[in-house]
């Protein structure tokens, strides 16, 4: 019996391994660096300062303000991604849709690219006064035009719009996948009872979907509070600092600034803050009783 644990155990190994280096280690090193003065002055000599870097992340940083900027960006971008993917995974499973790989295919179309190029693309996009959506699409559409150069409003809209834009297509997919392995009888003998579209939708829908819905609200909320890329190619956390969060606040105190330990005590803060947020929408809305 010991010797199957230990052949087993020996599978996996690799898998192991793979983890300690790529993830655990990177994780202690940063929390060792952040109790230190490594910056570009002392990157050879540097020594340990202790609780200095956390103190001035809080006496002097602007703490609270990247705590507020990178709840918007996770809440907003998830409720808005999720609902939109939830929407076009009820279109596309109505059994009467025609041309619906058609549909499926140029919906799943912003998946395909990659993301960094689009977001580029994006960037064009927004440009005042020059972007297609300044010039073109919002004025036929009535809407005021964005400039996330001067307003952290519109900064927002375009940032969230543009991870919408990016991030649906795995919502819908996942959400499209799980509607279609719910059995049709039971929607054949809702009818028989006389269950309408709202009756169906929550005795029965609704109910088949809570445990995807858990998987991706909680693996979607890691992704999203420390989605770096949108951020720092579209507005670079301004006006100011106005859509900066955690992240993109810390690759600027290690890569702009050289504060290296700084960065470190910054990016360790953001880790303990997802866990706490994470294990908080756990416990509350005891969201991972679907899976018992």
């Amino acid at each position: 019996m010991k010797k199957d644990k230990l052949f087993s155990l020996f599978y996996i190994l690799p898998i192991l391994v793979v983890t300690v280096i790529l993830f655990v280690f990177p994780l202690f090193y940063a929390l060792y660096i952040s109790f230190t003065n490594l910056n570009l002055l002392h990157f050879l000599r540097y020594s340990f300062i202790g609780l200095r870097n956390y103190l001035i992340i809080f006496q002097y940083g602007y703490f609270w303000e990247l705590l507020k900027n990178t709840l918007i960006w996770t809440i907003g971008s998830l409720l808005t991604m999720m609902t939109l993917g939830f929407v076009l995974a009820l279109i596309l499973n109505q059994s009467d849709l025609k041309g619906k790989s058609i549909f499926y295919a140029i919906l799943i179309l912003p998946w395909a690219f990659p993301g960094f190029i689009s977001i580029l693309i994006w960037q064009g996009l927004w440009v005042d006064p020059y972007g297609m959506m300044n010039r073109l699409i919002l004025p036929l559409l009535h809407l005021p035009k964005v400039n996330s150069l001067t307003s952290t409003t519109d900064a927002w809209i375009e940032l969230i719009l543009t991870n919408d834009w990016l991030s649906f297509p795995y919502f819908m997919t996942v959400f499209y996948s799980t509607l279609q392995s719910i059995p049709k009888e039971l929607y054949d003998i809702a009818d028989l009872d006389g269950a309408n579209v709202f009756r169906k939708f929550f005795t029965i829908t609704l109910p088949s979907l809570k445990k995807t819905i858990a998987f991706v609200f909680i693996t979607s909320f890691v992704f999203t509070w420390n989605n770096f890329y949108p951020i720092f190619v579209l507005t670079g956390g301004g006006p100011g600092i106005s859509t900066e969060t955690f992240i993109v606040y810390a690759y600027q105190e290690a890569f702009d600034y050289s504060n290296f330990s700084l960065a470190a005590a910054w990016s360790i803060l953001s880790t303990i803050f997802v866990i706490v947020l994470g294990i908080i929408v756990i416990k509350y809305t005891k969201i991972l009783d679907t899976f018992t």
